[in-house]
């Protein structure tokens, strides 16, 4: 499976805005490239499930990596087809499911708007929020060289936040081989669903490598990748508590302040080796 390095088109990621940047005292009248962000409806059987702003690139593989990981079918294979629907202002992205996690999708049914930053609004109880994932795989053993050399790959494997600075990044990183994939979104979470849903759809086993993220490691990104059975998950920022907790039950090695020079490990360290 190739890295994905290609940049998606520059009309689709960013936008050309006019600013006035000051610097040193000096004002000078130019332009600036921006992050798109727009309005991601996910539609099962055309029935409206939840709208996220998101970036709008990858949309097939954002549909498949959220259907996986909020639980909404149990394997890939009930994923019967998405279908990407562009609209002037916004994205219809039409899911397909087996009948049977439809009706059951109709039961816990949310149709709310999920904010850039968000992770669990669209939650409509405490009890969907938490959500306990099964117990992870052994899976893969990373050594701290390949953390480290994942580290600095990533940096040059992010073309939208290139230009804009402003969108989060994950990758799939294979030892031996290193990063085989990487998504970028607006959203950290959406950054994670995408390349999840890239993952699968290349049909890369999930216990093989682990994942690498630009972001904090939130309770949502742990609850993602536990529930696609991910046993290792890299953050460059910091954890929170309530992350820690569920990778300490969940069986996910959960490492954080993962810099050039440094990382700490919060959760399971026997995947780690010196």
């Amino acid at each position: 499976m190739p890295v994905n390095a290609e940049p998606a088109p520059l009309a689709d990621v960013s936008a050309e805005v006019t600013v006035d940047r000051w610097s040193r005292g000096a004002t000078t009248h130019t332009t600036d490239l921006v992050a798109e962000e727009m309005p991601v409806a996910l539609v099962y059987h055309d029935v409206p499930h939840v709208v996220m702003l998101a970036t709008p690139a990858d949309l097939e593989d954002y549909a498949i990596g959220f259907t996986l990981s909020e639980a909404l079918v149990a394997r890939a294979e009930e994923i019967r087809g998405v279908e990407v629907r562009h609209g002037a202002a916004s994205v219809d992205v039409h899911i397909t499911v087996a009948w049977e996690r439809f009706t059951q999708l109709l039961q816990r049914r949310r149709n709310l708007t999920g904010r850039t930053g968000c992770g669990l609004c669209g939650a409509e109880t405490a009890a969907d929020a938490i959500r306990e994932a099964a117990a992870v795989p052994q899976g893969v053993e990373v050594t701290s060289a390949a953390l480290h050399a994942a580290i600095e790959q990533l940096g040059g494997l992010q073309p939208i936040n290139a230009r804009t600075g402003s969108v989060h990044a994950a990758a799939w990183v294979v030892p031996g081989q290193g990063i085989r994939v990487v998504r970028e979104d607006v959203g950290r979470h959406n950054a994670l669903d995408k390349t999840i849903g890239a993952l699968t759809r290349a049909g890369a086993d999930l216990a093989a490598g682990f994942m690498l993220i630009t972001s904090r490691a939130s309770y949502e990104m742990v609850q993602k990748c536990a529930t696609v059975g991910i046993p290792f998950l890299a953050a460059l920022s910091a954890p929170t508590a309530f992350a820690v907790r569920l990778a300490e039950r969940s069986g996910v090695t959960l490492v954080a302040f993962a810099r050039r020079d440094q990382h700490v490990v919060y959760a399971h360290p026997g995947r780690l080796l010196p």
